[in-house]
């Protein structure tokens, strides 16, 4: 008798036969529907109702899923459909009800659960989620603090006016200095500091004003912030005391008793004159 070869198992004993499914996968990253083991490998439902399921959470909300137009898309007749729709409401994955819309018409409506039992109150949060993203969208973005300024020891009403005067002028020299009156407000004691510093309001706009970037300035308030507090010049120097006053040195006049001059502011008698005739004092 001739031989016989050897099967691959005897030649391989160890190696696992490829009888299985074997996955070739690809990563999608577009038009795709995320669904959960639990639903296609459930145990109970028929092939038809997975299949439902996962059509109806791929579609865009607002779709019709009624049994006439999913009839109308699929070949399986609205009798198999009713079935599977039926166990889809069974195991919680659908939910149906009747509701009378405000011209007495009856409608279904139809609420679509991709994991039965994650939420109890699904369909209210599903009803207000696109309006809380819409709310959310609609919300405007916080706006950033604008940097501190320098302050003054004295803010004196005046002076804080004056600052403000100083920084609504600044749009003359450059349309990009437009501030809010917001902005000017936080920017009125950085300039009142520097008034405070004997800087007259001429040297603060133009410190304010000179080598301006060629580029739009996106924030003007935060830019403005900046120079004031970077370019703050020193105090000015203590100024000297002045010197006292002189009292001033009455005329000369002629004493009316002795003739003696003497210094009055008036004509009368002398120191000694008065003191010997305490009447004429």
């Amino acid at each position: 008798m001739p031989a016989t070869s050897r099967t691959p198992d005897e030649d391989h004993p160890h190696e696992q036969t490829l009888a299985g499914v074997v996955h070739d996968n690809v990563r999608h990253t577009e038009s795709f529907t995320v669904v959960g083991n639990h639903l296609v490998q459930h145990k109970e439902l028929s092939l038809l109702a997975i299949g439902l399921s996962c059509y109806i959470q791929s579609v865009r909300q607002g779709t019709s899923v009624d049994i006439k137009t999913l009839a109308a898309r699929f070949p399986e007749g609205p009798t198999r459909i009713a079935a599977g729709l039926r166990e889809l409401e069974k195991h919680g994955y659908l939910q149906r009800t009747c509701t009378r819309t405000s011209t007495g018409r009856i409608v279904t409506r139809t609420v679509s659960c991709n994991r039965p039992g994650h939420s109890s109150g699904g369909t209210r949060e599903t009803a207000s989620r696109p309006s809380a993203r819409r709310a959310a969208q609609e919300k405007p973005p916080p706006r950033k603090r604008l940097p501190a300024v320098p302050q003054p020891s004295c803010p004196a009403p005046a002076l804080l006016q004056a600052a403000v005067d100083v920084l609504t002028g600044l749009r003359r020299r450059d349309p990009r200095l437009l501030l809010s009156a917001t902005d000017a407000e936080h920017l009125a004691p950085g300039v009142a500091a520097w008034l405070e510093r004997e800087v007259t309001p001429t040297a603060v706009r133009h410190a304010l004003t000179e080598n301006l970037p060629n580029e739009p300035l996106i924030r003007p308030a935060a830019f403005l912030a900046h120079r004031l507090a970077a370019q703050l010049p020193p105090p000015p120097p203590l100024r000297p005391p002045a010197p006292p006053v002189p009292e001033p040195r009455h005329p000369f006049q002629t004493c009316d008793g002795c003739d003696r001059p003497f210094r009055a502011p008036a004509p009368g008698r002398c120191r000694d004159c008065r003191t010997d005739h305490p009447e004429d004092a």
